[in-house]
């Protein structure tokens, strides 16, 4: 398997950002992101200045955190401020995902192994990142989506804070729905849809650049429509549908970067799998602490937001018919 890309540890423990990136990186983050080298540390102290002086928003103020939300928000002062705040604010208002993920739990471990959920190893050939999901791993008789997506969160977490280079050149998914059964489609709610896509288009400093399907079983249309009524336009434009034609995803996401049992060459699932179970176990203690991050509606200027204002679907269900 190819070494999974190297971590940007120098900003760990809120010290100063020490860049891993290298020249041809740098200048690409200049022209897509508008990161100016010499004005970034300004930026980041900007920002770190306003948090200071949000009354209901405790969050992480070290460089990296900052700089991850300032890239996937190609460094708009006043979009990094809206989208730290939704962030900490999803987090908060979403504890059956963010609360108690400790990846030694029993049970968490126990969906973490199925393995559903892996960032792959290396960049594909544009140097983006490469998600694999694998929704019909899980068994709905023993797990829920709250503990499924709490798997998925961590590590989906894990991989922002190590991998420096997805923060510049975005990411594409590869959603396999292989195995999907009828118990697992009733599963995907419109309130459940809402809350994904509120939290992924939202709150993560994440630019999502393909949004690939394959093996979509006859169901596959009700589950995509409900997630569909809910992506904004520029998202919609990124979705590619391939069914079980593997030659049409190649075109998208390179044989190079997929798993062995995807026809690439880039390392086999039980692989990848060992590898993110490796390292969520060593990033244990920082997953636990995340937890004290989030926000306090009752110090909230203004009014206090709800579940309800974040992820209601009042005012969706006509919306939902549509496509």
């Amino acid at each position: 398997m190819k070494a999974q890309a190297s971590s940007c540890r120098g900003t760990m423990g809120g010290g100063e950002y020490v860049c891993t990136l290298s020249e041809e990186l740098q200048q690409r983050a200049k022209e897509e992101i508008n990161e100016d080298p010499e004005r970034r540390a300004q930026d980041i102290e900007h920002i770190r200045d306003w948090l200071k002086h949000q009354p209901h928003i405790k969050a992480r103020t070290d460089d990296w955190t900052i700089l991850r939300f300032l890239r996937g928000c190609k460094f708009s002062l006043e979009r990094t401020k809206e989208k730290l705040d939704m962030y900490y604010t999803c987090k908060t208002l979403c504890p059956e995902w963010y609360k108690n993920r400790d990846p030694q739990d029993k049970k968490l471990r126990s969906i973490l192994e199925l393995g559903m959920f892996l960032p792959l190893p290396g960049y594909d050939h544009k140097g983006r990142s490469v998600i694999l999901t694998r929704i019909g791993q899980f068994d709905p008789s023993t797990a829920t989506m709250d503990y499924l997506m709490k798997a998925s969160s961590l590590i989906f977490d894990v991989w922002m804070e190590e991998d420096e280079q997805a923060s510049v050149t975005a990411l594409v998914s590869v959603e396999d729905w292989a195995d999907l059964q009828f118990s697992h489609v009733v599963l995907f709610t419109p309130t459940f849809a809402k809350k994904c896509m509120t939290l992924f288009q939202e709150g993560y400093p994440v630019r999502p650049k393909g949004l690939n399907y394959i093996n979509t079983p006859a169901a596959f249309d009700t589950v995509f429509n409900i997630f569909k009524s809910f992506m904004k336009e520029k998202m919609k434009r990124r979705v590619h549908i391939h069914g079980s034609d593997l030659e049409s995803l190649y075109k998208e996401v390179p044989k190079e970067v997929l798993p062995v049992e995807y026809g690439g060459t880039n390392g086999t699932i039980e692989e990848i799998k060992k590898y993110w179970l490796d390292r969520v176990d060593a990033r244990r203690d920082w997953l636990l602490d995340d937890e004290n991050y989030g926000v306090d509606e009752s110090k909230r200027p203004g009014k206090a937001k709800t579940s309800a204002d974040l992820f209601g679907i009042e005012g969706s269900f006509r919306k939902l018919t549509v496509d």
